[in-house]
């Protein structure tokens, strides 16, 4: 049956994205004329869409808390724990609406998905380029700037360890925040491993809880207080996990 699902779950993600190619082209033109009620209202619409039906196809239930925790009234950083591919439609269909992502540069090669991402406002990085790496720190700062939320996984890379545990979350992702004074919120995310990763990356049916964590304002944090926001942003993730 995982094969099936799996099957069903690549035929969906590529088959939505041919069969609204002209709306992605309709995107693509307002968003190069500088219209972004229309990206907006696009990305809104189709995007949460699109992830709701691969967890649908997949069998998966989403379960979300903590939703009045997201700021209203300032754009904000989500820092959430890695764990599976998983990850990005789970949050795509999970939070108040779907922001941009820094997300690693293979996904970056990926004929209409690349398209649909830089539509959405995401940033590609490549981990093993310092220079890079920084261009796409400056680049995920300026759409915080504008005001626009955004997502990162500080760890860098997808955790392999047991269910509960998290990677190291690095300095660097959290200079977005610091640089613009947004507020962090923390997103834990429990269950995602076990839909894919830990059923030899075959789609398997489960549960999976996302809980939006209350923010932590940066504005005015002193130097001290700035280094160890990375360790206590993932202490709070790892006491819900």
């Amino acid at each position: 049956m995982s094969i099936f699902r799996t099957i069903a779950m690549f035929l969906y993600l590529f088959g939505y994205m041919i069969v609204h190619y002209n709306i992605l082209r309709r995107g693509e033109r307002a968003l190069a004329a500088g219209d972004m009620d229309t990206v907006e209202q696009i990305v809104n619409k189709h995007i949460p869409h699109w992830s709701r039906q691969i967890l649908h196809i997949t069998g998966v239930q989403l379960l979300v808390e903590g939703l009045d925790n997201i700021p209203k009234d300032t754009a904000c950083v989500f820092v959430g724990n890695h764990r599976s591919y998983y990850d990005i439609p789970l949050l795509l269909a999970g939070l108040d609406r779907p922001h941009g992502i820094l997300a690693k540069e293979e996904l970056g090669k990926i004929p209409l998905l690349n398209r649909w991402m830089k539509l959405l406002g995401c940033v590609f990085v490549q981990r093993d380029d310092v220079r890079a790496s920084v261009r796409a720190l400056n680049d995920a700062t300026a759409i915080v700037e504008s005001g626009k939320s955004f997502v990162i996984f500080p760890e860098g890379t997808r955790y392999k360890g047991e269910e509960g545990g998290a990677g190291e979350f690095k300095q660097g992702a959290f200079r977005i925040a610091v640089k613009t004074g947004a507020p962090v919120v923390p997103v834990a995310i429990t269950g995602a491993r076990a839909l894919f990763e830990n059923n030899g990356n075959l789609c398997h049916p489960g549960t999976v809880r996302i809980k939006v964590l209350p923010p932590i304002q940066t504005a005015g944090m002193s130097r001290a207080e700035q280094k160890q926001l990375p360790d206590a942003v993932r202490q709070t993730i790892l006491a819900e996990l």
